[in-house]
């Protein structure tokens, strides 16, 4: 499968590098090109052009700007003219081209019809004597016209048919070919995957939450690469259907005046449209390379040091996000750049211009370099990933967004709270790698010390064989003792170490026990208290003054 994919990517890549930009390679199919300027004055400049008979092209004229398209048009106007005449003689008929001299200056006769007067822009555009310019034009002339005679004979025009037909019969069996290629591959994709669940099945969660992340990964580059594989094979079928008709527009002279409609309206969108689907086609692709180069450090053991399937999840795919964003933001750049090219703009004064910008806005805006450079060492540094949860100075919540340029948070109001990179100086993160309940529990002084520490000893120990809460308690309950005498009684501390994320739940289920438990065993849960002590003698003297009054 893979030789094929690469078979299919090599013959369009050379189909898309090896198109010259003359076209004159290609039979029957003209060279398009703007008027090209000669001089360089702003006002008079020189401009050329070329001259068809029958879609294709056949000598070319110069002449100032301003007078260029008058000219053009007039000529080839009355090449037309005297080719149409030329076509309905015999077929046995002569053409006669000749240059007569008029005012000293080289006219070109076809048929006894004028045509053109040579000029010494037409002579300096070919750098030759305006005589030379008109014989090498006549010559050229001749010879054309006698094969455009040729080619509307019946004879010929039967045989471009039988090639037409041929070339009709080689596209239907190219593409039946592609297309039996392109479903054999799905077939082959299909019977290599296994059966997969619904996507709300409790089973489908339960399979993509069992798979090792190299498994995922995995499944991800072969998505990416059929996406590419379907768009190339989209581009091959278009290729076969779109160039096999364009081929055969040529084959005749009355069809092949198309080709040059075709090419003039559709040049520039089919230049941009090569470079859009280009652009795309490179994404993905780079998106299955970094999903296989990740796979690769995950599976040689370099990325992270051994830990949870669950964080190392987190952090590959905070990983895999940024660097595909990168790629992107570097592909479009480059797509940019070749769809002006494919414009015909000058991109060298452009980039230029961008160079000094960059510059400038790199010094206007060093918090933003400040903010990816901070952003880096915290996806390097493995700081938090997508689906923790931090606290950053007074705020905090879930890590919702992480880029090179900010990270945004939920709290538990769902506030989205964004905050620069560079701003984040010192984070607590709440769940890398485990968690840990905190438990405080106050208990009254005249309840039984030895008796409550083993009654929320067993709770701890009873959820820890639970299957439910076996899987999130990492390690039995920890029950550290007395911590303190408070205003609420004596203060008991327990920890409970957890899966990330878990502390909360695990935390409830664990009070929720124990005030069940401690009711049960009538031992009662304190309340802040406040003790008042009367001095005796002040209250003595104070009811004797009252007294003697």
């Amino acid at each position: 499968m893979r030789f094929q994919f690469l078979a299919i990517a090599s013959s369009m890549a050379i189909a898309v590098v090896s198109v010259p930009k003359a076209t004159a390679q290609i039979p029957f199919l003209p060279q398009l090109q703007a008027p090209t300027s000669v001089s360089n004055d702003s006002n008079n400049r020189v401009v050329s052009g070329w001259i068809y008979l029958d879609g294709r092209r056949l000598f070319q004229i110069a002449a100032s700007k301003t007078n260029f398209p008058e000219r053009s048009e007039d000529i080839q106007n009355k090449l037309d003219k005297i080719g149409q005449n030329y076509f309905q003689a015999p077929a046995k008929t002569a053409v006669k081209v000749e240059v007569r001299k008029v005012n000293e200056l080289p006219v070109i006769y076809v048929n006894g019809q004028y045509l053109m007067t040579i000029t010494s822009e037409d002579a300096g555009l070919r750098q030759v004597d305006m005589s030379t310019s008109a014989n090498q034009i006549t010559q050229k002339l001749q010879e054309d016209l006698q094969q455009a005679k040729q080619e509307r004979q019946t004879q010929f025009l039967i045989d471009q048919g039988k090639i037409a037909a041929g070339i009709g019969l080689a596209m239907i069996v190219m593409s039946c070919g592609v297309y039996s290629w392109e479903r054999r591959d799905k077939k082959d994709l299909v019977a290599s995957q296994p059966p997969i669940s619904p996507l709300n099945s409790p089973i489908s969660s339960a399979v993509a939450a069992a798979q090792p992340i190299t498994t995922q990964l995995n499944q991800r580059q072969t998505q990416h690469l059929q996406e590419v594989k379907r768009r190339l094979f989209q581009l091959t079928q278009a290729g076969i259907w779109g160039g096999g008709s364009f081929f055969i527009l040529g084959l005749f002279p009355y069809t092949r005046p198309f080709q040059v409609g075709i090419l003039t309206a559709a040049q520039f969108p089919l230049r941009l449209g090569v470079v859009l689907l280009g652009t795309y086609v490179a994404i993905r692709f780079t998106y299955a390379l970094i999903d296989r180069f990740t796979t690769t450090l995950i599976s040689s053991g370099a990325l992270l040091t051994p830990e949870s399937s669950e964080r190392l999840q987190l952090r590959v795919s905070t990983f895999s996000g940024v660097t595909k964003s990168i790629a992107t933001l570097i592909w479009i750049g480059v797509g940019f750049l070749l769809a002006l090219v494919s414009l015909g703009i000058d991109i060298v004064p452009l980039l230029a211009g961008v160079s000094l910008v960059g510059v400038a806005v790199s010094l206007a805006s060093q918090n933003l370099i400040k903010d990816a450079i901070n952003g880096f060492l915290i996806i390097l540094e493995d700081q938090y990933a997508l689906g923790d949860v931090i606290s950053v100075g007074n705020v905090g919540g879930l890590v919702e967004n992480l880029n090179l340029r900010m990270t945004q948070l939920r709290d538990s109001e769902g506030r989205l709270i964004t905050i620069p990179n560079s701003e984040i100086k010192v984070v607590a993160n709440l769940s890398s790698r485990w968690s840990r309940a905190d438990l405080t529990i106050p208990i009254a002084y005249q309840a039984d010390t030895e008796k409550a520490l083993k009654l929320i000893e067993s709770i701890g120990f009873q959820m820890n064989q639970e299957m439910q809460w076996q899987s999130q308690i990492l390690e039995p309950p920890q029950v550290l003792g007395i911590d303190q005498f408070g205003d609420r009684g004596l203060i008991i501390r327990v920890w409970i170490k957890t899966q990330p994320l878990k502390q909360w739940d695990v935390a409830r289920e664990f009070r929720r026990r124990l005030k069940i438990a401690l009711d049960q065993a009538g031992i009662s849960i304190s309340v802040p208290q406040q003790a008042i002590w009367v001095n005796d003698d002040h209250s003595l003297n104070f009811q004797g003054n009252g007294k003697a009054n």
